[in-house]
Order: structure tokens, then sequence, then C-alpha cells
């Protein structure tokens, strides 16, 4: 007999693998999402662990595709991923955390909505507790490949179970300016599995910790390629192309240009929809692109001079033949 659910069986499958004769407390959605409901994610399963460290180990149905389809075989299933998170309780403590399942399908929204998915090494900032009325100095929120579950194939294609990581405001500086994934090991040295534990104080307390993200920020620079810049934008003017950042967004360019461009990264700066790319190259050049954005290709002149010319005022930025960057209060 055909199942009529072979993207939630094939999950259920690779699960009993770890939890075999469990059955997890399960939460579930009256309206699908596909027939109008607001949740994305048709269920969440929350599975009680003991080891290494009590936690929820909790799981999301709904970013792949888990029904039948006329849509054919594909490679990916939907959107490649299924949601994890993995949150801290105590060792008595049967009631699940709706919570969690609340932010999963707030992320859930948020790919829905934006088009915009999540991969292992991305992060996002929630501006906010990552719970709601929850004095807890976690403000972040990493992404990483579930430890356990890794990734499956399925009858709808392949699925990676994404977990998702709760990191302080120093933790996320650190991801942003470095690496998520280097900042997510020295999270997972003292959190085993990547256990989200609200009530934890922030690694970089730890001289150590703070001492190998600065040798590897001085090493590898920063992974994080996009900036996103409330009120920049650029205009021409006759031969001249002139860039225009907000004072209070300039230190962060600067930083984000000597922790990219200086590496021999590229760094793509986004501002109200309008989106700049800045490499490094032999030549000054400047490329309009069909979507309104700039590509822009800078000599080693420039790329060393631009943060200097990231203050108040307009400047020509040196290495160049007709750019300038001005920085507006």
């Amino acid at each position: 007999m055909t199942s009529d659910a072979p993207g939630w069986d094939a999950i259920d499958a690779r699960l009993d693998e770890f939890y075999p004769g469990v059955a997890p407390k399960h939460f579930g959605t009256l309206h699908r999402f596909a027939l109008g409901g607001p949740d994305p994610l048709d269920g969440v399963s929350f599975y009680p662990r003991d080891e290494p460290v009590p936690h929820w180990h909790i799981v999301g149905y709904g970013m792949s595709e888990l029904y039948s389809t006329d849509a054919g075989d594909c490679d990916i299933s939907g959107w490649g991923f299924e949601f994890t998170f993995r949150v801290s309780r105590a060792a008595d403590d049967t009631e699940p955390p709706v919570w969690a399942a609340n932010l999963l399908q707030n992320l859930a929204r948020y790919v829905e909505s934006s088009g915009n998915w999540f991969e292992p090494g991305h992060h996002i900032d929630a501006n906010g507790p990552i719970r709601q009325e929850y004095p807890t100095a976690l403000t972040a929120l990493a992404f990483a490949e579930d430890p356990e579950l890794r990734t499956i194939d399925t009858p709808r294609g392949r699925v990676q179970f994404l977990q998702v990581v709760g990191l302080t405001g120093e933790e996320y500086a650190a991801a942003r300016q470095w690496d998520t994934t280097g900042v997510l090991d020295l999270l997972a040295e003292r959190q085993p599995l990547l256990v989200t534990d609200l009530d934890r104080a922030p690694i970089t307390d730890d001289p150590a910790v703070r001492d190998a993200i600065g040798a590897g920020r001085a090493r590898d620079g920063s992974s994080t390629g996009l900036l996103l810049v409330a009120g920049f934008g650029w205009s021409d003017e006759g031969d001249m192309v002139r860039l225009t950042f907000e004072a209070v967004t300039a230190g962060a360019v600067a930083q984000a240009v000597r922790d990219r461009l200086h590496h021999g990264r590229d760094l793509i700066i986004d501002g109200d929809g309008v989106r700049v790319l800045l490499r490094g190259a032999e030549a000054f050049d400047v490329q309009r692109t069909v979507d309104g954005g700039l590509d822009v290709d800078l000599p080693a002149a420039a790329v060393l001079a631009l943060p200097s010319v990231l203050v108040a005022g307009s400047r020509a930025l040196a290495g160049t033949s007709g750019l300038i960057v001005e920085v507006v209060e």
C-alpha cells in the first residue's frame, strides 16, 4: 500500500533509528498551510532526552514535501530541510516547551513569506530574547546540521535536518565578524549536541574562547558576505558614482570591509532593496546590474583606503577614477 505522506514517513523512519519505540509528544495544526492555514509546519514533535544532557529534541514537519505530489522527481524536497531544535530541560520535566514550537513556526513563516531559506552557517538576529518574557541572554539564532539526524533521502528528494541554536549577543557578533561554524564549534565544546540552554552565560566570558575567536578572525576574516545597511544607496553623477551611507551604520560597514575585502572576500551591501557588490580586483570598474545595483571592482589601494573614508562627509576614494563615498548624519 502506498502512503499518502511519504515524506512524513521518511522523517519518522529516521527518528525511529534514534528513538525506537518512543512515542513523542506531538502538536499538529488543524488547518494546513497549503489549504490557507497560518502555520507552515504541519506538526512539531518533542522527544525527551537524558543524554548527554537532559533536553528536548524537537523536530518540525512542513519545510519539505511531506505528501504525495504530481510535481515529479526532484533532488531536493520542498525547501530541502526540516527544522530541529534542542532545548535543555529539567530531568523530571514532562511538559514540552511550547514556546520552542512557536519559534520554529515563526522561522517557517519567515521563509515562506520572504523566500529566503536557511542553511548551516547562517544566522539571524531575533531582536530580543528568543523566548518572549523570559530573562535570557540568548537574542540570536544560528543554524547547523543536526549532529545526529544529518541529511536523508526521501521519496520526494533530499532533506537536511537543520538545527536551530540560540546565541547571545556577544556570540552573534563573533559569528558575523568571524565565522558561524567556528563559533558553534566552540559552543559545542561546552554545550553537547548544541543544546540551547536559556539560562547559560555567553561562552565569550571565557578568555580562552575570546582568544580563539580573535585568532580566527585575524586569520580568516568574516564569513558573512551580506551586510544589511539601512539608508544605504547609490547615484550616478556624470562620470562619477556616489555611494551614500548613514553615519549610524558607517562604522559597521568599515569593519565589514576590513573583515571581508582585506581578506580577499567579496562583500554585498544591501540597503532598502539596493544591492552593491564590492570585490577586490586588478583595476577599478563599475558595472550596473539588471536589478538596479552595482558590481564594483576595487584595486588594492581602494580596498585599503575605504574604511578610512567611511566618516562624516563626502570623499573621493583613492585608487579609483570615479567613486565618491558619502556619509550623512
